[in-house]
């Protein structure tokens, strides 16, 4: 069995941001309060006319200009998103042909949120230990502001868009270790765009406005989140999937990883779990103060900057947790190399 290793990791940020004074003008939150229930002080937003295609074909660009890729050896190309350009064809085909890979290139979808990242990593990571490919792309990009009504507070000051790349390769060293990963379809309510599917067109009924009981103002076409809910489903099992993945990975005990990586879903989340889990601070990554929670992009956009700020050392292991929307959960372990 060959090893998977990344190989390096870019990202693309709308030019828009949108700050808390902003938003506190429309939503009657002062910008204090958005930071405090939050952790944000502002998110990047999708131009209008501006799609998953664009911004991932930009983060994928930068990855292979800058680590100096040649596009005909690249295998394959994951691209996890939840607001694809159409329903078909996938949106990865269209990046396929923006970056001129090879037509033996295989490229598709995974509709994933925010375990989405880790999912990919999985099927690029089986690819490569299979022997089957050498190299790939996995691109992670969405575009949620679009699904957001303006009056929603409960998730316009949460997200924010974003794209990344990460290069999956062959190693002579393992760099991506063992994967443990989970699905309760039993939470699919509890954050959902109820319409514009093939379950429940959007129509004139979909697009009636309605006020929930926190006074948040939405339609069946725009994104619904039970804020409550996922933050409980979130503490009830990360904590015992973060065990599952060091005990795969034989860590545990006196063997502890050097950095926890989570899903960047709030900053009260954050704080939260690294309370329960007895986590020291300074072992957790932060990453969503000035970018939101970007979906399937948070993970490798914190690894990207806490790269550039030279915070990783190589050898250094790390433990990507990626859970939300599904509901569904996933982790493994990432040796910085």
């Amino acid at each position: 069995m060959f090893h998977a290793s990344i190989g390096g990791i870019r990202g693309y940020l709308p030019e828009r941001v949108l700050t808390n004074e902003e938003l506190s003008q429309e939503i009657g939150w002062t910008p204090a309060d958005i930071a405090r229930k939050t952790g944000i002080v502002s998110r990047r937003i999708a131009a209008a006319d501006e799609c998953v295609s664009d911004m991932a074909t930009l983060a994928a660009k930068r990855l292979i200009i800058d680590l100096r890729l040649d596009p005909e050896a690249l295998d394959f190309l994951i691209l996890c998103t939840q607001t694809p350009d159409h329903y078909l064809p996938t949106t990865a085909c269209l990046v396929q042909c923006r970056l001129g890979l090879p037509s033996r290139c295989a490229s598709f979808d995974l509709n994933q949120g925010c375990s989405g990242y880790i999912y990919s990593l999985s099927v690029a990571a089986a690819y490569i230990r299979s022997g089957m490919f050498r190299q790939g792309i996995v691109l992670t990009a969405d575009t949620y502001s679009k699904l957001i009504h303006p009056k929603d507070r409960s998730v316009r000051t949460l997200f924010g868009d974003a794209a990344t790349a990460t290069w999956i390769r062959r190693s002579d060293e393992p760099g991506l270790g063992r994967f443990v990963m989970g699905t309760d379809g039993s939470g699919a309510e509890n954050l959902i765009v109820p319409a514009g599917g093939l379950r429940q067109r959007s129509s004139q009924k979909s697009s009636r406005e309605f006020q929930d009981e926190s006074g948040n103002t939405r339609s069946a076409d725009h994104l619904s989140m039970n804020g409550p809910t996922l933050f409980e489903f979130a503490l009830r099992r990360v904590p015992d999937l973060a065990n599952r993945v060091l005990e795969s990975n034989d860590l545990g005990g006196d063997c502890q990883p050097h950095w926890y990586v989570f899903h960047q879903a709030s900053g009260f989340m954050l704080e939260q779990l690294r309370s329960k889990m007895s986590i020291p601070r300074e072992k957790v990554v932060y990453h969503l103060r000035e970018v939101g929670n970007t979906v399937s992009s948070t993970i490798p956009l914190a690894l990207r900057e806490y790269e550039q700020l030279g915070r990783f050392s190589v050898g250094e292991k790390l433990l990507l947790l990626g859970f939300g929307v599904g509901y569904s959960w996933g982790g493994t372990i990432l040796t910085w190399r």
